[in-house]
């Protein structure tokens, strides 16, 4: 089947719930037995039959059995949020003495849970120039365990050459895990490309209504899936079935509004590009953009999320430009129906490698509005951006 029939039948079983089109919820948390036999039966299956709601129901079952089909992995495990898919993920491949390297343009959440958590558990994090790509191979110790990528990178965007990465890694016996919200499993082939797990803030684009938090980890083997499923569980790790529902709910449309997205981010972009605020916009489906021949190679399309550099102006400035925006709304997250900005600006971290802007910056991410509004109001910005800036 093609990506988009895929999407609509992947993790549905009509006949199981009495022809319901999609999966209903389930709200448990005991889960009765037939029997002691019935009971040590369903212990036994481990993580293959619902004996307890924190260890996943019909529902959430549904999902994670979607989500890895349309990856290409072995299984997927859903968690409460992409954080605890990351934080998930990184403590069931690490353990003290063990060497963690991680892209210097990964996600600030990633990036404070590895710098105050796993070195405190006694593992060592070094961050990487993410432009390394194969050369990544020198930095690679006998104690390398993970290497952990996301492209493009946060705030950003910068292109990571991750299968020449995924060569070097795996050459050593190290494991790759790439955050691939940006993507979703629709635009990149994690699994193609020598990914190991792949981790999604399934809140944004899959869930895609700003209305629920998840998180997922698609493993590539039944062995990894095991490995992480059961420190995630200990952990205590769990989705609830209402949140599990929203994310089947959004992910049924994903493809189509991947679409939409992509489209008006492209239109917006390039408008940005012509505009005389703007010295620089970071988004690596223009073919201007530093990391475009790498996307063009190893991705099938772009998201909404982008990043701007605005021209040398007092960070005051930007500041009333979002003031005056009406449409965009100013907060975290994205990937959901609307549009959103936040200032960047003193919130870019690098320790491996330096960057840099003369103007402030922002990000944006762009949702389904008519994209004819989306520029009458970012200019409305502007505006206020030169009145303040003058």
């Amino acid at each position: 089947m093609k990506p988009d029939t895929r999407i609509v039948h992947a993790g549905r079983h009509p006949e199981r719930f009495d022809g319901a089109v999609s999966t209903p919820v389930y709200r448990c948390s005991t889960i009765l037995s037939d029997s002691v036999a019935d009971l040590k039966a369903r212990n036994k299956a481990k993580f293959d039959a619902v004996s307890y709601g924190r260890t996943g129901t019909p529902i959430t079952m549904d999902l994670e059995a979607a989500v890895a089909e349309l990856e290409g992995g072995a299984r997927a495990i859903a968690t409460s949020s992409g954080l605890a898919a990351i934080a998930g993920a990184l403590t069931a491949l690490l353990s003290a003495g063990d060497h963690l390297l991680v892209t210097d343009s990964a996600y600030f959440p990633t990036r404070r849970f590895c710098d105050t958590v796993l070195t405190r558990f006694g593992v060592e994090v070094e961050y990487y120039d993410p432009l390394i790509g194969g050369d990544i191979a020198r930095l690679i110790r006998p104690n390398t365990r993970v290497v952990f990528t996301e492209a493009p990178g946060s705030l950003t965007f910068e292109m990571q050459d991750i299968p020449a990465i995924a060569e070097a890694a795996h050459a050593a016996g190290a494991l790759v895990v790439n955050d691939n919200t940006w993507a979703t499993p629709l635009l990149f082939r994690s699994f193609e490309k020598g990914v190991d797990l792949s981790l999604h803030a399934g809140t944004k684009y899959i869930v895609g209504h700003s209305d629920a938090m998840l998180g997922l980890i698609v493993c590539r083997t039944a062995e990894l899936f095991e490995r992480v499923k059961t420190c995630v569980g200990t952990f205590g790790y769990s989705l609830s079935g209402d949140d599990a529902f929203l994310a089947l709910r959004g992910l049924r449309t994903l493809s189509v509004r991947l679409a939409r997205h992509q489209d008006s981010a492209l239109d917006i972009a390039r408008w940005l590009q012509n505009h005389t605020d703007v010295a620089r916009v970071m988004f690596p489906a223009l073919p201007e953009d530093p990391g475009h021949a790498v996307w063009k190679r190893d991705f099938l399309g772009c998201s909404g999320l982008m990043g701007v550099e605005l021209r040398p102006a007092p960070v005051a400035a930007m500041e009333a430009m979002l003031d005056a925006l009406e449409l965009f709304g100013l907060g975290y997250s994205w990937g959901g129906f609307e549009s959103l900005a936040i200032p960047t600006s003193g919130s870019i971290q690098r320790t491996a490698t330096p960057w840099s802007a003369a103007g402030p910056t922002i990000r944006l991410h762009i949702g389904l509005e008519d994209v004819d509004d989306l520029k009458a109001d970012l200019e409305r910005g502007f505006a206020a951006f030169r009145a303040a800036a003058a």
